[in-house]
């Protein structure tokens, strides 16, 4: 192969379906029914291999973004080869979860959430695939997928759960969470929700014509809804966190589960960037023994 070649790409059927999963999701099936996949991309390897297998009834693509064993820190995870992996196989709609804390007290623990806008306050990450050779200019005014959106909804209404049908998440840069006076001012810029992750992945997947919709599960409430105390039995820690998503991963997978079942059959994602953009993007080769863009 010489260094102009693109790397062969997995020769597999095409998979429609994906679903990433976030902080406490590392698997989406058993091991005897489904297959990995390793994709090398123009931007390195993805956090981890991607396995396809069937879930809810729907052939789907699940990475955890996090790695197998969150070993990818949220301000490090690299969010292009992520989605350059899936749009290579054929993703044209992505389902992601994500723990946040809640900034608003209509947001408490134990809520899920389906995102429907963001505030970045993250800072240098890597955060479109347009940054050499053509522009392209999204638009982003409603970065989640409006038909995926109303497929979840309609979908956790007919589980009877406990959720908010909107939310604004602000994304902070991580690794650290945040102080009372940051967690004030999110609430104060109109955000409900905090969480690490969710830029650049969304708008990236846009930026491939990739349709996403984002099921968020509340799993503290950030640094404490109540400045004035120190103690908060909902303030953010690690510990709080993950065990709060074990104990909610039934509900969490029974969602996306409900979601997939949703997903209709024809769902074709919006055109945000144009297709012959989209194909240079996807057509790029990988320099060899780099793991870096030529």
């Amino acid at each position: 192969m010489t260094s102009t070649d693109s790397p062969p790409r997995p020769s597999i059927e095409p998979v429609a379906l994906a679903v990433i999963g976030g902080s406490g999701l590392y698997r989406l099936f058993d091991d005897a029914t489904s297959i990995s996949v390793e994709v090398d991309t123009p931007y390195g390897r993805p956090s981890a291999p991607i396995t396809i297998g069937e879930r809810a009834g729907r052939r789907v693509a699940f990475l955890p973004r996090h790695g197998g064993g969150h070993s990818e820190a949220p301000h490090l995870i690299n969010y292009r080869a992520n989605i350059w992996a899936l749009a290579s196989l054929g993703v044209t709609a992505i389902i992601s979860s994500s723990a946040v804390g809640g900034v608003s007290p209509e947001y408490p623990p134990g809520l899920l959430v389906v995102t429907d806008q963001f505030i970045d306050r993250t800072s240098g990450r890597a955060d479109t695939f347009f940054d050499r050779g053509s522009v392209a200019h999204l638009a982003a005014a409603d970065p989640f997928d409006p038909i995926l959106r109303r497929t979840a909804v309609a979908a956790l209404t007919g589980l009877d759960e406990d959720f908010a049908p909107s939310g604004t998440v602000v994304v902070i840069q991580g690794p650290r969470f945040s102080t009372r006076a940051e967690s004030l001012w999110f609430r104060a810029a109109g955000a409900h929700i905090v969480n690490m992750t969710q830029y650049p992945e969304v708008v990236l997947a846009s930026e491939l014509n990739i349709g996403t919709v984002n099921l968020s599960f509340v799993t503290d409430a950030d640094a404490g809804l109540s400045p004035w105390e120190e103690t908060d039995a909902d303030a953010v820690s690690a510990t709080l966190v993950f065990a709060r998503l074990a104990e909610a991963q039934p509900r969490i997978l029974a969602a996306i589960d409900a979601i997939l079942r949703s997903v209709p059959g024809d769902f074709a994602p919006r055109q945000l960037i144009d297709p012959g953009q989209v194909v240079a993007v996807l057509a790029r080769p990988v320099a060899p023994g780099t793991g870096l863009p030529l």
